[in-house]
């Protein structure tokens, strides 16, 4: 069955409805289970636990930054193969969301209040490298999952091995998103100039760090 193509105005219209699940609503998730779902928890402390919910809920707001950056660059990608693409790749990052979700509720604890500001700022940087040309959105794309890497590994460097549960998240994650950098590398991403990696590293810890509180 062929598949349908979507005009501009089909495409805005998805796009604003994906925004609203993945800020308000319940994100439409892959057939992927959960990979904590199988796990126990484990016996934390208060203080380990709050600090884990913590990080949580930063790589949840990073799931949040993901979405809107893939749909901004698919959005004005020129190449459908690359929209494509983008879109799976956003289908993929709703599982993340979604199991950050179920966890930040596991602990109590809630998503961040900055959300819709960093979902914002994220569409619109995708959106421009979207535009740039298919080669340095997709580079972005790389860039950006290896930087998520990095700090996926600092975050189970920080957390308590009994926690089983949020460790199996955060490994599938990391799994996915060098998988995703890979993809695009393969698929004509090109290496983004210096300083745009470091202004990139450079919103990346604005994130992190007010995220934690907020």
């Amino acid at each position: 069955m062929k598949n349908r193509d979507y005009t501009p105005a089909d495409r805005l219209l998805i796009g604003v409805d994906q925004a609203l699940r993945t800020l308000f609503g319940k994100p439409l998730v892959t057939e992927r289970p959960n990979p904590a779902a199988e796990r126990t928890e484990g016996e934390e402390s208060e203080a380990q636990r709050r600090h884990t919910a913590r990080l949580m809920r930063i790589n949840h707001t990073g799931e949040v930054c993901a979405q809107a950056l893939y749909q901004g660059q698919a959005l004005t990608a020129r190449l459908p193969e690359i929209r494509h693409s983008m879109e799976r790749a956003a289908q993929e990052e709703n599982d993340h969301l979604a199991w950050c979700d179920q966890r930040l509720r596991e602990f109590g604890d809630r998503k961040s209040l900055l959300n819709p500001l960093w979902y914002a700022g994220s569409f619109a940087i995708g959106a421009l490298a979207g535009a740039a040309g298919d080669k340095w959105s997709l580079g972005f794309v790389a860039e950006t999952e290896h930087q998520v890497c990095a700090h996926l590994d600092e975050h189970l460097a920080q957390i308590p091995e009994s926690d089983e549960k949020s460790r199996a998240i955060l490994e599938r994650m990391r799994e996915d998103e060098l998988r995703h950098a890979t993809l695009a590398l393969e698929g004509g991403g090109a290496q983004l100039p210096a300083p745009v990696k470091l202004a990139m590293g450079l919103t990346s810890k604005v994130m992190t760090r007010s995220v934690y509180w907020l």
